[in-house]
């Protein structure tokens, strides 16, 4: 078999274990999050525009991935409650950025409570891209494979078939208690 041919049936592959899961959680009213984009205050022509969160859609969070309906995966950026801001506490600066966040989200008009996950960058499932990916997607040896955590070495990785399937099974058939 070709490179070529190699490449072509790991694309496949990539492409039918996101598409089955996909399916398995629509099918099965999986509970979903939003998706939004983070932007920062700045300066418009006349005043200072504050910071705001761009909806994006809807995705299922699985552990280190972020799934929307249309297939497309992400890899899990960061994650923030619609909540009312309250005031300024001046704690930390730390402290005051999840603030914002929050507020952002708020203003946003996300439902009170939702949790909204944002910039969190889109993964492209192909190949020969993921073979130098440092991110939570990667190829080595002609196989996908998930990195469980960002500090995750490449020897514990998991195939993105078997990740998918775990993952897609505690959202749809979630452990009693959870």
């Amino acid at each position: 078999m070709t490179e070529h041919e190699a490449n072509s049936r790991l694309a496949d592959s990539i492409r039918f274990s996101i598409v089955s899961a996909r399916d398995r959680l629509r099918d099965a009213g999986a509970r979903d999050e939003a998706l939004a984009m983070f932007v920062p205050e700045h300066r418009g022509r006349l005043f200072v525009k504050k910071a705001a969160m761009v909806p994006q859609g809807r995705v299922w969070r699985l552990g280190v991935l972020l799934l929307d309906g249309d297939g497309v995966l992400y890899a899990t950026g960061q994650t923030t409650r619609s909540l009312e801001p309250g005031r300024p506490a001046y704690q930390s600066l730390s402290a005051e950025q999840r603030r914002e966040y929050r507020a952002a989200a708020f203003r946003a008009k996300f439902a009170p409570g939702e949790t909204v996950n944002f910039n969190a960058p889109p993964i492209e499932p192909d190949p020969l891209s993921l073979q130098s990916a440092t991110g939570p997607l990667f190829v080595r040896d002609g196989r996908a494979l998930v990195r469980w955590s960002p500090t995750a070495s490449d020897d514990s990785a998991v195939e993105l078939e078997t990740y998918l399937a775990d993952r897609v099974s505690l959202l749809v058939d979630p452990p009693q208690g959870a």
